[in-house]
């Protein structure tokens, strides 16, 4: 066995981020993925990127799984998906809702070929709705939820996005969960059914310490925990720190470690709510205390009584010793040759360790292996290629 899921078959029809990884942590959890793609790649292929050759998201959001090109307009091309559904346990798409049902691909046509499939969409808005049909991407979902306007407001500027993609990783995040809950359910009633997230269900997922509405309250309300300007990123020496004092214990030890006794005793910031009111004369005394010793010098000092970090990139993570104890990075080669260090799996399991990734797969890399295994003979192989149904 390699991995819980273990002789699960994920057919992964999604581009971009959101789809491909949440089908790449189904993976990481030892399911079989096919990634199907049009005959000229997943847009993720073509962005640009400063890896040579590849495309470095592409790369980092499809290990472990195997290529299969496949033109789903073609009439060909969608019988050849209905055979793969066939066997498969899951289907994933991120096409925009109605999509596939119009290429006839939708739930309810392909539980016809199997009634046991899980059929997992995830989307910008939603399937219903006025904006069901809208295109759906990080920014932008993050703008209409109010992660931006949120983002401007800690900040004293105007709205401004998060960097990294964070909702197609939590979407995705929120997918594969989705997936192994349905496959649970099937396991005990042998259903299939129906299931999906979007952009718009994640962001205010991820917002759901704030995204509270409290009866009679008014509109104009702080709905986030304000630890105040000390808890932050502060300048040092040389480089950045971020350290965390809302608790008690850690304002004190800051405070010991810092040289500044005296506010530690000063009943006037005896609390997290007076230091918040205070911020604006305790950050300056903080920063300046901070300007004698360098990030990596503080983090140190810091260890194990103060949470905090000096500012690093993720550059430094290859190499960190944490990193490398917890076993999170690991080599892969590319059918090209090309060698490169990423994510290895973001779950330990004891009783069932998964196996070491494998590389992205170029396009098409297992057309014939996949096709193969799902009972087409090389001479309909060499007609589907022929005919541009399968690259």
């Amino acid at each position: 066995m390699s991995g819980p899921l273990d002789g699960i078959k994920v057919l992964d029809l999604t581009s971009y981020i959101a789809g491909p990884f949440a089908c790449g942590l189904l993976a990481d959890l030892g399911a079989e993925v096919i990634k199907i793609e049009a005959p000229d790649g997943d847009m993720q292929r073509r962005l640009p990127s400063t890896a040579p050759r590849h495309a470095r998201a592409f790369l980092g959001l499809n290990r472990r799984k195997k290529g299969l090109a496949l033109n789903l307009k073609s009439d060909e091309g969608k019988t050849v998906l209905r055979k793969l559904v066939a066997t498969a346990d899951v289907l994933v798409e991120n096409f925009r809702p109605g999509v596939m049902a119009r290429l006839g691909l939708d739930y309810e046509s392909l539980r016809a070929e199997n009634p046991s499939l899980i059929y997992f969409a995830i989307s910008g808005y939603g399937s219903r709705g006025p904006l069901r049909s809208s295109p759906g991407f990080d920014t932008v979902l993050q703008t209409f939820t109010g992660i931006a306007a949120f983002q401007g407001a800690a900040t004293d500027t105007p709205p401004h996005n998060v960097s990294g993609s964070i909702l197609d990783y939590y979407a995705a995040s929120m997918g594969a969960l989705g997936v192994v809950a349905a496959l649970h359910h099937r396991a005990r009633t042998g259903q299939g059914q129906y299931a999906e997230t979007s952009l718009l269900a994640t962001s205010l997922t991820l917002q759901a310490g704030r995204f509270v509405w409290v009866d009679d309250e008014p509109r104009e309300v702080n709905r986030d925990l304000n630890l105040g300007k000390i808890s932050g990123i502060h300048p040092t020496k040389e480089g950045h720190l971020f350290v965390s004092a809302h608790a008690e214990h850690f304002w004190q030890a800051l405070c010991e470690i810092t040289n500044m006794g005296h506010l530690a005793r000063d009943p006037r910031y005896d609390s997290m709510r007076k230091r918040t009111e205070h911020a604006a004369e305790l950050v300056p005394q903080l920063r300046e205390a901070l300007s004698a010793k360098t990030a990596l010098e503080w983090e140190a000092l810091m260890a194990g009584r103060v949470p905090s970090s000096a500012a690093r990139s993720i550059e430094d993570m290859f190499d960190h010793p944490q990193v490398a104890a917890n076993g999170l990075t690991a080599h892969m080669t590319l059918g090209d040759g090309t060698g490169y260090r990423g994510l290895s799996s973001p779950i330990a399991f004891g009783a069932t360790p998964v196996a070491p990734p494998t590389g992205a797969p170029s396009l098409g890399e297992h057309s014939d292996q996949i096709l193969t295994d799902a009972g087409f003979d090389a001479e309909a192989i060499a007609h589907l290629r022929s005919a541009g149904v399968v690259a």
